[in-house]
């Protein structure tokens, strides 16, 4: 089954609109709630924990799509769709990254300065990767070229170290220039 994150600045906003069950995991037979997967269709359910009955992952094998509702506070600024197309499409300023008093303040990157200054991502695939690069099993190409890493990066790696795959990357890293290009645009108006 296919692997469906959706962000929001605040999910409940929808989840209290749209029919959904939450999903369940189960940790040596105890079941507790997904932190952010639901179903949008009928799923068994235990209505004393108001969770699916089965682990996710059983459900999954057996067929049962689950969608990961995700809130990232991010969005909260965003004005309406033409800001945030506004904010995604300018080119935002890269060697900010390489500060850590600004890479700090940014979701996902933060605390992760001195990759950052080494590779020095100068695009949103590079930023990609280095959210990948981050991850456990593709911290080998941290200092690597980017035609190397570029090679490598999105290999499905053969164990089980944790790792990020493409498609959440690239979503990710737009996301995080849509906050570098907020966090300029309040210093900025703050200027004004």
């Amino acid at each position: 089954m296919p692997d469906i994150d959706i962000d929001f600045a605040d999910r409940n906003k929808v989840l209290d609109v749209i029919q959904n069950i939450p999903a369940a995991i189960s940790t040596n037979g105890i079941f507790k709630k997904h932190n952010t997967g639901v179903y949008c269709h009928t799923i068994p359910y235990n209505p004393l924990t108001d969770t699916a009955s089965i682990d996710y992952k059983e459900a999954d094998a057996r067929g049962y799509f689950k969608i990961d509702f995700l809130n990232v506070s991010v969005y909260q600024s965003v004005k309406d769709e033409e800001h945030l197309n506004k904010l995604v499409s300018t080119e935002p300023l890269w060697d900010l990254l390489e500060q850590d008093d600004f890479s700090n303040l940014l979701f996902h990157v933060n605390g992760h300065g001195s990759v950052l200054r080494q590779m020095k991502p100068k695009s949103i695939l590079e930023l990609a990767a280095v959210l990948a690069m981050i991850r456990p099993a593709k911290r080998y190409l941290i200092g690597r070229d980017w035609n190397e890493v570029m090679t490598e990066i999105w290999v499905k790696p053969e164990g089980d170290e944790y790792y990020f795959k493409k498609a959440h990357a690239v979503a990710y890293a737009h996301a995080i220039v849509v906050q570098m290009n907020l966090i300029c645009e309040q210093i900025n108006y703050g200027y004004s």
